[in-house]
């Protein structure tokens, strides 16, 4: 009875554990990282051709460093944790509180959404080709991916699948939705996949990214985009084994040197050119009804103006001219009304002229009659 009881709780143990783990491994891929500045677009590189069988690619990323910069994690083959997975890539995307959120890649039995990035060799943005599981080992697709052909023998070309599962990124944008992003939503099917466990990245994932956060010159402070520590066969260990063996990146075609930009300047320009014409015309308004503050000299006029640089010319020109002959026009009004007043007085004696030019005439008539 000791023994039954001993074994059934020794089961539950071992259930819960294992559910714990599931759980863990699902909270560490939906916990993000939030930043109000613009991931830098994605360098062109070469890709390091893979070092032994049953390793996959795991492609370069822009990570935050947790204080105000952006460093490049170098692409690199990483052994699978068990045969038959496959890793899901981390991607930049954009939330709903104006900021872009990163969502942590993980291993899995197929390949999920990752925003529709196209990381190249095999990771075209809508799936993956660069390769598929054929029992205990796993076979390349060469047409995307570059192996060592001494060492790695299970190869084959299938060119059908790498146009399919492309996404056109001339831009070579590296996040999901909001300005200048891709414009790319999961399918149904990737949905359900993302709610299924997973499995974290490895301990050498892990260690890759950290030491590639020690290698400064690959932060976007440094390079303005272009890292020059873009890929290498394996995760590297220290920073002295990634400078040696790394590949240099080479910018996108097109591509201007980074400059971080805030996240509400890029999300927000129609909101502020929006708001600048509903302060202006408040502002035009009080002059009007107060005609003699407006000559209080254009300074007020000139300090709104300032900050919005979009249409200074437009209304602080018209302001001071529009006040300007307002109060020149009242004036003049007010100064001919008395004039208009005093022309009538002048008028009055008028009247008198006639009363003595044709009364004297009759007086010297009648005399005549009587003679």
């Amino acid at each position: 009875m000791k023994t039954f009881a001993t074994r059934f709780l020794s089961t539950a143990l071992i259930v819960g554990v294992l559910a714990a783990m599931s759980s863990m491994a699902l909270a560490q891929i939906s916990i993000g990282i939030n930043v109000n500045i613009e991931p830098p677009a994605l360098p062109v590189y070469v890709q390091p051709p893979c070092p032994q069988p049953n390793f996959m690619w795991t492609p370069g990323y822009w990570a935050w460093d947790g204080v105000g910069d952006y460093y490049w994690v170098p692409g690199t083959w990483v052994e699978a944790p068990q045969p038959g997975y496959l890793w899901t890539p981390g991607y930049w995307g954009w939330g709903d509180g104006g900021v872009y959120v990163f969502h942590g890649g993980y291993w899995g039995t197929q390949v999920g959404f990752y925003g529709g990035v196209n990381y190249g060799f095999g990771y075209g943005g809508g799936g993956f080709a660069g390769g598929e599981w054929r029992g205990g080992s796993f076979a390349y697709n060469t047409a995307v991916v570059s192996v060592n052909t001494t060492v790695i023998h299970t190869t084959y070309v299938n060119t059908t699948i790498v146009t399919n599962t492309t996404i056109v990124n001339n831009s070579h944008s590296s996040f999901n939705g909001g300005p200048n992003g891709i414009a790319v939503k999961p399918t149904p099917e990737q949905e359900t996949f993302a709610k299924q466990p997973h499995l974290p990245a490895t301990a050498a994932q892990t260690q890759h990214e950290q030491v590639a956060k020690q290698d400064k010159s690959n932060f976007a402070s440094a390079n303005h985009g272009v890292p020059a520590h873009a890929a290498v066969a394996r995760p590297a260990t220290s920073v002295a084994e990634l400078q040696k063996n790394a590949v240099v990146a080479k910018a996108a075609p097109g591509a201007k040197p980074y400059v971080a930009r805030p996240a509400a300047a890029a999300a927000k320009p129609a909101e502020a050119a929006h708001a600048a014409p509903k302060t202006q015309p408040a502002a035009h308004a009080q002059p009007a009804a107060k005609p003699a503050p407006a000559p209080a000299k254009a300074a007020p006029a000139k300090t709104e103006a300032a900050p919005r640089s979009e249409k200074p010319a437009a209304h602080p020109a018209a302001a001071p001219k529009a006040a300007a002959p307002k109060p020149a026009a009242e004036k003049p009004a007010a100064k001919p009304a008395p004039h208009t007043e005093a022309a009538p007085k002048a008028a009055a004696p008028k009247p008198a002229a006639p009363k003595p030019a044709p009364k004297p005439a009759p007086a010297k008539k009648e005399p005549e009659h009587k003679n």
